[in-house]
């Protein structure tokens, strides 16, 4: 039987991915000045959800709604 993907299906991990993915992507058209410290923040997240998916989230949350309100990433 061929393999059809992981056995395990968790919303909670799958929204946090597709939301890092999206941050990926509002992040990539900015300067270059801005984009590498924003990457950086979206890095260490990642990293983070490693080890802790819920904390991540919660960071996540944050630098995306600081991401939308700052004046100068848009």
């Amino acid at each position: 039987m061929p393999w059809s993907g992981p056995e395990w299906d968790d919303p909670a991990l799958t929204r946090l991915a597709r939301q890092l993915r999206d941050a990926h992507r509002a992040v990539a058209p900015l300067p270059p000045q801005s984009r590498q410290r924003l990457i950086r923040h979206l890095l260490a997240i990642t990293d983070l959800a490693k080890r802790d998916s819920d904390l991540a989230a919660r960071r996540l949350d944050a630098f995306l709604a600081d991401f939308h309100e700052a004046p100068d990433v848009r």
